[in-house]
């Protein structure tokens, strides 16, 4: 069991170097921010077209197959699921709505006292009403249904018994199984072509300008590079107690659901204790090296340029959320 390999979501892929992974980290930013804002407020068509252009982008990146094959398997399945799942269930437009209290509680307080003409009067008796009759008539209900339509329009699509589809619990599944793709995607294609030294040097860049306003631009930025690199040893911990559990060959039927209860839990407050022993190290090295301050001691892993292939990535962002307002509004 190797937890560090068998999570492929959002690991970064060192080998082989594409030329997804030599553009910019601010600029692969740019268009991840531009994935998850466009699909607000966006047609069915803009949605199901950023899906394509994910793909053929993991295409034209030229990704090993077994990479993205797992990259994209478990995320595809997952907004399938819930494509199908939304648009199985009810869109709620038949839902009834009745009112808590009656429209006009006043009127019906006050009991109506008959007079002498609505007595005589046959248009008044409250049993015989023309209007009503004529409403319910069914040889006019008839006549009116069978009246050729003017478009073919329907709004429900399938109706076999329990399966119903409508144009708005379509419309409803592919927004969700849409937008699910695209946020979870397209992080997850950013995270594996980027590392992530460089992606908390490029957020350190953008932020810059704030400083202005005493900010802890570079306390936060290195607080988030130190929990990015924790990460992987807390996958490291969990991975050595789960294979020392293995290897003792515990019978859990015999310990039963108590026995289970607590042999999990001490190996719950070791993976604790572990994870204090580990940062506690981490922070003395750290002092140890004179790191006291972040803003006496900063230490540069790339040198931010932006070259020939960073600007057309820019010209696309400008010409990406065009298309957006030209053709993705509703």
């Amino acid at each position: 069991m190797d937890l560090l390999r068998s999570l492929p979501i959002g690991l970064y892929l060192e080998q082989p170097v594409t030329w997804l992974h030599r553009i910019d980290a601010r600029v692969k930013l740019g268009w991840l921010i531009s994935f998850m804002l466009t699909p607000i407020a966006a047609n069915p068509a803009w949605r199901l077209s950023l899906v394509g252009w994910l793909l053929l982008l993991t295409v034209l990146t030229m990704l090993p197959f077994r990479v993205w094959r797992q990259q994209m398997g478990l995320v595809l399945i997952f907004s399938l699921l819930l494509f199908l799942i939304t648009m199985l269930a009810p869109d709620g437009i038949k839902v009834p709505n009745q009112p808590r209290l009656p429209e006009n509680e006043f009127a019906l307080s006050q009991p109506i006292a008959p007079t002498a003409s609505s007595a005589t009067s046959p248009t008044t008796n409250p049993t015989v009403s023309p209007a009503i009759g004529s409403a319910t008539n069914p040889a006019t209900s008839a006549a009116t249904a069978s009246l050729p339509q003017p478009t073919d329009y329907q709004y429900v699509l399938v109706d076999h018994g329990v399966i119903q589809i409508t144009r708005r619990s379509l419309e409803l599944a592919t927004r969700v199984g849409t937008l699910m793709f695209t946020l979870i995607y397209s992080t997850n294609l950013y995270l594996l072509t980027t590392a992530p030294e460089e992606i908390t040097a490029g957020i350190e860049n953008l932020l810059h300008p704030l400083r202005r306003f005493n900010l802890p631009i570079t306390e936060t930025v290195l607080t988030l590079t130190l929990s990015l690199r924790f990460i992987p040893l807390v996958l490291e911990e969990v991975q050595n107690l789960v294979r020392s559990v293995r290897t003792r060959a515990i019978n859990w039927k015999k310990l039963g659901f108590q026995g289970s209860t607590q042999v999990w839990a001490t190996v719950a407050e070791r993976l604790v204790d572990n994870l204090l022993v580990r940062a506690e190290q981490i922070a003395s090295a750290m002092q140890v090296r004179g790191f006291t301050t972040p803003d006496q001691h900063q230490v540069r892993w790339h040198r931010f340029r932006l070259r020939v292939w960073d600007w057309l990535a820019l010209s696309g962002i400008v010409l990406f959320w065009i298309a957006r307002f030209l053709w993705g509004g509703n």
